[in-house]
């Protein structure tokens, strides 16, 4: 067992070595690493690359990049602590969303700068910055005592952002490989650097597209307006039928699988409130919305939604094109809650549209992406280990929450290797992951480091479960 001294010098380094741990994150952040764009496909291996290589300078005993049908996943392990040690898997994702200065970025979103004591760059919050305090920690150990309280291994994939779809079938593959007692993910945030929170449950997804077909060709709107039904005005008019007014959603069956809150659970989310001012004052919007029946914190994280992401149609280049559009299309996600499955509310919001199109057009609907919703229970020893460890290295004590978005493999590591999950999130909620200026604080991750470096202490304590 580590001593409090030992603690202490571990601290003294991360501190001591703070600046080039920025450096390397910097270095890190400058990669342009888009998943979901095939034209940053070597940039996403570059990224692998750079991460393995950063892995083995600090004195993992395995690290290897390992193909997927897709990109490529970066495994790292270092088994110093021995067989009768705890073992931790840590995951994280090296890849982000797409990001160019014209989206709205006050600096280019690949070149990060620090402002105020932010970090500025695509990828600060989500993941990069996140995943690197852990191999940070375990450099802090292995380069003072040479050696880690327990055993740690890496699962860093590369395709997040695009909903992870080679990632399970890799982990079903290598079982015996990824064996561990627990698995940390730091990828979820915090309302405030005085409100730390460990996320106990994940939305599911179920991502579709629609599209509406009416003429074979687009029409000129002087010959057939008013005799063709217009493919973008059924689509709105369906779209608009999938919500009541009291904005719940009117797709029979929905909400049929959605556990109730409990009072206590009620009671536990009200913790971390979301004001309309709060809400307000992050997102710009002039007032809130959705179903009353709710609190806004339990709005977006313990309720299934279902939210229009895209809309095309027609003409929107400069001047006037006045035409009849072929076709209408938009992209929607529903993201669910424990009990429901992506399967049956993609059959469920197929039916609906399909049954809400008039005969005047043609409708389809795609299933793009999945993934189940999570719910961990948060008495677990892993969990309490959590707990005392923001304490230990954070400095005030964490409150347990809901996340309101998804991470598809949390569910997928849960029931596959039946291990407890615990989402030790280091992000702030106003980060503006996935939007322009996204940022981390440079304490954030500083104390980051030393709070992932005491879990693994707080873990070495456990007893080890069969």
């Amino acid at each position: 067992m580590s001593s409090v001294s030992d603690g202490a010098r571990r601290y003294a380094r991360a501190q001591a070595n703070a600046e080039r741990f920025l450096g390397e994150l910097f270095e890190f952040l400058r990669i342009p690493s888009l998943s979901g764009d095939p034209a940053h496909a070597a940039d996403v291996r570059r990224a692998a690359e750079w991460l393995a290589g950063n892995m083995r300078r600090l004195g993992l005993e395995r690290v290897e990049i390992m193909e997927t049908a897709g990109h490529p996943v970066v495994y790292g392990e270092w088994l110093g602590a021995g067989p009768d040690r705890p073992t931790v898997l840590v995951y994280g994702h090296y890849d982000v969303v797409p990001a160019a200065l014209e989206d709205g970025w006050d600096t280019p979103p690949f070149e990060p700068v620090i402002k105020n004591g932010r970090i500025y760059a695509r990828g600060a919050t989500d993941d990069k910055g996140q995943l690197f305090i852990h191999i940070k920690a375990l450099e802090s150990y292995l380069k003072t005592a040479e050696a880690a309280p327990v055993n740690v291994k890496f699962l860093i994939e590369g395709e997040e952002e695009v909903s992870s779809p080679n990632l399970k079938p890799f982990i079903e593959a290598h079982l015996d490989l990824l064996k561990a007692d627990v698995c940390v993910i730091s990828d979820s945030s915090m309302p405030s650097m005085d409100k730390p929170a460990i996320t106990h449950s994940l939305r599911g997804m179920c991502y579709i597209e629609v599209e509406v077909h009416g003429p074979k060709e687009d029409l000129h709107s002087g010959f057939f307006g008013g005799a063709v039904h217009n493919p973008a005005l059924a689509l709105v008019e369906i779209l608009g039928a999938l919500y009541n007014p009291d904005h719940t959603i009117a797709v029979p069956g929905f909400y049929d699988d959605v556990v109730p809150l409990t009072p206590a659970e009620r009671e536990m989310i009200a913790r971390n409130e979301l004001s309309e001012a709060q809400l307000k004052r992050i997102t710009g919007v002039p007032a809130a919305w959705g179903d009353a029946s709710y609190t806004l914190r339990e709005r977006v994280s313990a309720r299934p939604t279902l939210d229009i992401n895209g809309l095309w149609s027609g003409w929107s280049g400069p001047g006037p094109k006045t035409i009849i559009p072929a076709k209408a299309g938009a992209k929607l996600s529903s993201r669910l809650v424990a009990n429901q499955t992506p399967e049956k509310i993609f059959k469920l919001l197929k039916a609906r549209i399909e049954a809400l199109a008039p005969p005047t057009v043609r409708v389809e609907v795609r299933l793009l992406t999945s993934g189940y919703p999570a719910l961990i229970p948060f008495d677990l020893p892993e969990m309490q280990a959590a707990v005392r460890a923001y304490e230990r290295g954070w400095g005030a004590t964490p409150t347990f929450v809901r996340g309101g978005g998804s991470i598809p493999i949390v569910a997928d590591i849960y029931a596959l290797m039946r291990i407890p999950v615990v989402m030790m999130g280091y992000g702030l909620d106003d980060d503006g992951l996935h939007a322009p200026n996204e940022s981390y604080s440079v304490e954030m991750f500083q104390r980051g480091i030393e709070t992932a470096i005491v879990y693994l202490e707080e873990l070495a304590r456990l007893e080890r479960q069969a």
